[in-house]
């Protein structure tokens, strides 16, 4: 924790698994064992050490929602907070800010609260100190009731003015005993069975948690019950090693043992020995029962049960969509929940940008924006807002059409982490309509990981196409960029145009729409959906033959055909098929095409296309490695005449 919202993030997620634990521990209070209700405790340990939102998730609610907007509101700072720590760790500088100022106060009083335990320990230290070894019937008394019960013995010292015995310390623990009296067994069994189980360090802990969190009165609260429910689990133990009357009597002794002197004194077993907790405490010995075994699985599948929801806990699902955000809580509430919905995959951070263009949304382009971006976005939105539109202006030159979706080409990692591709989307009323013809806008962009987040970022301007090829969506498109793999043999070079396009799955059912025979009628599904991954993918080749001879030589070849296969890196030479002579050509499912066609005057003044194949896939998730290069072989008037290596053009996609 680094910051006041570091520490009201790390403080609210332990709020949240504490109020679940208390409704549990009361529902449950008479049902299992003091070792349930002591143990389960521990959930709520691992919560507080675990700095809030490891691994982006929160336990039970979306807490950084709450933090992320307040801070916005307050302070106008966009950033992400993030804890990398459960503890504080303050900078050395004077404050600036009042956040900063208000963090500082609040590592004060942590300090201030561990200075107290901490003169509050070393004091009675010094009164130890100041007591004398314990005498050889005291030794005595503690060594047979030791023996008796099959536990370790523990050194001892009498002290004056104590009023109850106790242990204290953590690694070589002592026994302190009040000077000039005799101790009935009971409670030599009930100190004893505290140092075997280490209680005076689980109160420890339990201090440090108190110090960290001091001005959190409800974690203050579970603190006091972890302590007495560890006198409790204590009591629970004497009384099984107790029959019959030594277990009324113990309800009477239990009265001797309250230490007000030292309660809650860190590193002894007097943590919760207050007067005011010992009713509750002969109240559970009244009711004390022997739990069958059977009940030991019984509270751990509650535990476990309970263990859900607040260590795996869930991710933020929620995808604001922007609409009537007039207001700047509003306004900032959405931001804030785009920043902490978080991408997590780099396909679900491209749907977000994608759909942002598409429905022109602000809080859709905030969930996949950098951070550093995130305080210009707003301003942004605040003038649109004020414009009256409210709409995100992403330099798309004309009104997109939603309907048709969009679609990434030639998605690539350029390097580790960071992904490249090609957005395209159809506009709806560009300029200049002309008819049969699609108008796509291409934007390059990059996606890559910030911190936990996947954010992109355009690498340029749109550029408008206009094709006439319908397929652009799915099955790529000649007019659009593509890999390019060359090679020339004699008078002709030879290339193939590979491309990839890639989405995620978004269509919707409309609800009562369609007909029995058509079925219903389906839509575009705007909403980003930021842990997707690329379900809808496909590959394309198209075969390309451009003569490169003398004008007065073409009226040699009466005919051409090529035939190829993708090859990996260091992959052997494959056996390529026979394209014919007789024109047409085919794909294969492994990636290979061919095709042939009849030359005619003019045929060779400029690029010939052959033909091509391509392949689609449905829930692949991710597209397949590029081809290191192509096998091909050229024939001419068919024969063969060369068998080629296409080689990746350099410059990406042209």
């Amino acid at each position: 924790m680094t910051d006041i919202w570091g520490f009201l993030l790390q403080t609210l997620t332990a709020s949240g698994a504490a109020a679940l634990l208390l409704v549990v521990k009361a529902v449950f209070r008479d049902k299992l064992s003091p070792r349930w209700q002591a143990g389960v405790w521990g959930l709520l340990g691992l919560v507080l050490l675990l700095p809030a939102g490891w691994g982006g998730r929160y336990a039970l609610v979306n807490w950084p929602w709450l933090v992320e907007t307040l801070k916005t509101a307050l302070t106008g700072d966009y950033g992400l907070t993030s804890v990398t720590a459960p503890i504080p760790l303050p900078r050395l500088a004077v404050p600036e800010t009042a956040a900063a100022w208000v963090f500082a106060a609040y590592v004060l009083g942590v300090v201030f609260f561990l200075a107290r335990y901490a003169v509050s320990y070393f004091r009675l230290r010094l009164a130890l100190r100041r007591g004398t070894p314990a005498g050889a019937e005291p030794s005595a008394q503690i060594a047979a009731a030791a023996e008796a019960y099959g536990l370790p013995s523990c050194p001892a010292v009498e002290v004056p003015g104590l009023s109850s015995a106790f242990v204290c310390g953590v690694f070589r623990p002592v026994l302190a005993l009040p000077a000039g009296e005799v101790l009935d067994e009971k409670v030599l069994l009930h100190e004893l069975l505290h140092r075997k189980h280490r209680d005076a360090a689980w109160g420890l802990v339990i201090c440090l948690f108190r110090c960290i969190h001091w001005c959190n009165p409800l974690l203050w609260y579970c603190a006091d019950r972890a302590g007495n429910d560890l006198e409790s689990l204590c009591d629970q133990r004497v009384l099984e090693r107790l029959e019959g009357e030594d277990r009324r009597d113990y309800g009477r002794i239990l009265l001797s043992m309250a230490n007000e002197r030292y309660a809650r004194t860190p590193g002894t077993s007097s943590m919760a020995n207050g007067g005011q907790n010992i009713r509750r405490r002969i109240e559970a010995i009244a009711r004390f029962k022997r739990y069958p075994a059977g009940m030991g699985l019984v509270s751990v599948c509650a535990a476990v049960i309970l263990a859900l929801p607040l260590l795996l806990s869930t991710r933020s699902q929620a995808v604001p969509s922007g609409e009537q955000l007039s207001g700047s809580l509003n306004q900032a509430a959405a931001m804030a929940s785009a920043r902490t919905v978080s991408c997590t995959t780099y396909a679900g951070a491209l749907d977000a940008y994608a759909k942002a263009v598409l429905d022109q949304n602000f809080i859709y382009r905030a969930l996949c924006a950098p951070l550093a971006e995130q305080s210009a976005l707003a301003a942004e939105l605040r003038a649109a807002e004020d414009g009256g539109d409210g709409l995100w202006d992403s330099g798309i030159p004309a009104e997109p059409h939603q309907h048709s979706g969009y679609t990434y080409y030639n998605l690539r990692e350029t390097a580790p982490e960071v992904w490249e591709a090609l957005l395209v989307v159809e506009l709806l009323d560009p300029p200049d309509m002309e008819p049969d013809t699609y108008y796509l806008a291409c934007q390059t962009v990059r996606a890559y990981r910030e911190d936990r987040r996947w954010v992109v970022v355009p690498q340029g301007n749109f550029q408008t196409v206009a094709t006439q090829d319908g397929s652009w969506a799915s099955w790529g498109c000649e007019d659009l960029p593509a890999f390019l793999y060359q090679a020339e043999a004699g008078d002709f070079r030879v290339t193939v145009r590979h491309q990839t396009s890639c989405k995620v799955t978004s269509t919707v059912t409309i609800e009562d729409s369609g007909s029995w025979f058509f079925g219903p009628q389906t839509s575009f599904d705007l909403t980003p959906q930021p842990r997707a991954e690329f379900d809808d993918v496909s590959e394309n080749d198209l075969l390309l033959a451009e003569y490169i001879g003398e004008p007065d030589g073409q009226a040699a070849y009466r005919q051409i055909g090529v035939s190829v296969a993708p090859m990996a890196e260091g992959e052997a030479r494959p056996e390529l098929r026979n394209p014919g002579n007789q024109g047409g050509g085919g794909s294969s499912s492994d990636g290979s095409s061919w095709a042939s066609t009849r030359l005619g005057p003019g045929d060779l003044d400029g690029d010939l296309f052959l033909g091509g194949g391509g392949s689609g896939y449905q829930g692949l998730g991710e597209l397949a490695p590029l081809p290191a290069s192509y096998a091909a072989d050229l024939y001419l008037n068919g024969e063969l005449a060369a068998e080629l290596t296409l080689l990746p053009v350099e410059g990406g996609p042209q």
